[in-house]
């Protein structure tokens, strides 16, 4: 056998130096959009999506761009009074380090107070090293497992024509999944599932998110009902702690359970395989801590032979990129990723996207592959979270989990 020799210089090297990818400077935009159709679920009415646009930059000049979601108050002060001094003068390319530094920050004790703000401003970290890789984030990640990703069309409606009417519409687009939002009363969850089953056919898959609004003895009898619909599965039944009422119902019903609002975090993952919870889990980098921590979970589940998809927070044009090239490589990602991106009446990146067929693809430029349009997030800053939860038309109206 003859041995080839090769010339290290004919190889190419990465754009990178250690001094020129120290990070100098930290900015955000929060910005709220209005969806086309209200938010219908059993937390109240959302008008919009507020989320959380950062742009970090490096020594060199270069700027990542990242997105994540902002329901809550707490979200903006800790990127703003932890992740902002603890980050200035670190290296970006060392995405993990910042994590656990970040993690040091007393963290450890409150991951779930972390993990929104500190997805942003790590998804911006992936769009430096891409930019300065040269790559989109997919090659970066093993490159793209599938080229078009299948995305669901929510249809969350105030009554049942015009619930009918947009399933409908979707499918009509080439939709192949529709998400309803149920747990809102007992004969309405199930009606919500039997008229849009009618109308789009036994082809067309279905999934229901209850957003942990039964208490088990209610979910029995709903499952027991909903049986004949053929679910592609029943999201979130119980209140996200209950992982022993999530594994007693996967031996009672023959609709797969799947788990979101449980699932945030690696450690909330492995204790969801390790109680046998779930059939299907939704992974979100903006809930995981960002798209590293999704990247694990989704292996994790991978080796406990659980197939993930993605759930949606409303992510605007940034985000939807992310998700796009997260989705695009994971090879137990087999079901729809969940998205809003049809419901939203605008973007704030300059190309926004297109589906086709319902899907979409991710983009191929370096990094996130968009750039964001100043003019629109002028246009859409807002200084208040716009009702994400309470409604204040309705004081005397609030959420409990369960609530029946």
């Amino acid at each position: 056998m003859q041995l080839v020799e090769r010339s290290m210089a004919a190889e190419p090297a990465l754009d990178y130096d250690a001094g020129e990818a120290t990070i100098v400077n930290v900015t955000y935009d929060k910005v709220f959009v209005p969806f086309h159709r209200t938010n219908y679920w059993s937390a109240g009415n959302r008008p919009g999506t507020t989320r959380l646009l950062a742009q970090v930059e490096t020594a060199d000049g270069t700027i990542g761009l990242g997105e994540t979601i902002c329901l809550h108050e707490f979200i903006e002060p800790v990127l703003a009074r932890t992740i902002i001094p603890l980050s200035l003068g670190e290296d970006a390319f060392n995405i993990e380090r910042l994590l656990r530094k970040l993690e040091g920050a007393g963290y450890y004790h409150h991951k779930r107070a972390l993990v929104a703000a500190m997805a942003g401003f790590e998804m911006a970290l992936w769009d430096i090293v891409g930019k300065k890789a040269g790559l989109p984030l997919h090659q970066l990640w093993g490159g793209a497992y599938r080229r078009d990703v299948p995305m669901i069309a929510y249809v969350m409606a105030s009554d049942l024509d015009h619930l009918v009417k947009d399933a409908v519409r979707y499918v009509g687009q080439g939709f192949n999944t529709i998400k309803l939002k149920i747990g809102i009363g007992e004969e309405s969850d199930i009606e919500t599932v039997r008229v849009v089953r009618e109308a789009v056919g036994p082809k067309v898959r279905i999934r229901a998110d209850v957003n942990g609004a039964w208490t088990i003895g209610t979910a029995k009898r709903q499952l027991r009902k909903l049986e004949r619909y053929d679910l592609e599965y029943i999201e979130q039944p119980l209140p996200l702690e209950d992982l022993r009422g999530h594994a007693q119902l996967r031996r009672l019903t023959h609709i797969p359970i799947a788990l979101d609002e449980s699932a945030f975090t690696l450690q909330d993952v492995m204790s969801i395989i390790q109680h046998e919870a779930a059939d299907v889990v939704l992974l979100d980098a903006h809930e995981a801590g960002g798209l590293h921590q999704a990247r694990k979970a989704a292996a994790v589940c991978e080796a406990a032979g659980i197939p993930v998809t993605l759930h949606c927070g409303g992510e605007l044009g940034v985000s939807t990129a992310a998700n796009l090239h997260l989705a695009s490589t994971l090879p137990n990602l087999l079901l729809a990723i969940d998205s809003q991106y049809h419901n939203q009446s605008a973007d704030v990146v300059t190309e926004p996207f297109a589906y086709a067929d319902g899907a979409m693809r991710a983009p191929t430029g370096p990094g996130l592959g968009v750039t964001l349009d100043p003019r629109s997030v002028a246009r859409y800053r807002t200084d208040v979270i716009t009702e994400p939860y309470l409604d204040p038309r309705n004081p005397g109206k609030f959420a409990t989990k369960p609530q029946y």
